[in-house]
């Protein structure tokens, strides 16, 4: 791994390292990317261990694999370094995206928003979104605690899907939900 390199201010997890592939230090990764290969298409991409830091690393030579992506990283020159890399997190700059379409959304952009239903009452903030099952779900921690049933620092899982998300305003800091607050 190079290593070199301060980590840009947002970085978009756009995978995880799963386990080992072969014995040159390749990597299997599941891709969060709606298009598997998606990845690929970046000449740096950044890892992060739990705990620790992103670092950058150079992909030299990838493919789909199946369900997934193997790919080699320099300075990962056996399976054992492989295996150390095992849950690591790897993404992308954001500036390195392209701008989303309009009808489009990056799963990053949604965090830090804050989330009112449609009585108006505020839920908290999208602190991370993740896939569960059959379709992604942000989670939403209330900061302020509204004496209409919404607890400071309370967490609450709400699907982002059609049926549910009403509108994002990206501009104003806002996400619109069809959830009530006692959910």
């Amino acid at each position: 791994m190079t290593g070199a390199g301060e980590a840009p201010a947002r970085v978009v997890v756009m995978g995880r390292v799963l386990a080992p592939y072969g014995v040159r230090g390749w990597v299997k990764i599941a891709s969060f990317s709606e298009e598997q290969d998606t990845l690929l298409a970046f000449p740096r991409w950044w890892l992060r261990r739990s705990g620790a830091e992103w670092q950058a690393v150079e992909p030299i030579g990838g493919r789909v694999h199946g369900s997934a992506i193997v790919a080699g990283l320099r300075g990962v020159d056996s399976r054992e370094q492989a295996l150390a890399l095992r849950g690591a997190e790897v993404g992308v700059a954001r500036e390195a995206l392209p701008a989303p379409a309009e009808d489009e959304v990056y799963w990053e952009d949604l965090i830090g928003l804050t989330v009112i239903n449609r009585q108006g009452v505020e839920l908290g903030q999208v602190t991370a979104v993740g896939t569960h099952g059959a379709h992604p779900v942000l989670t939403v921690r209330a900061h302020d605690g509204d004496a209409r049933s919404v607890v400071a620092g309370e967490e609450r899982l709400i699907p982002y899907v059609p049926a549910v998300v009403d509108a994002i305003d990206r501009e104003a800091g806002r996400l619109e939900v069809d959830w009530g607050a006692d959910y």
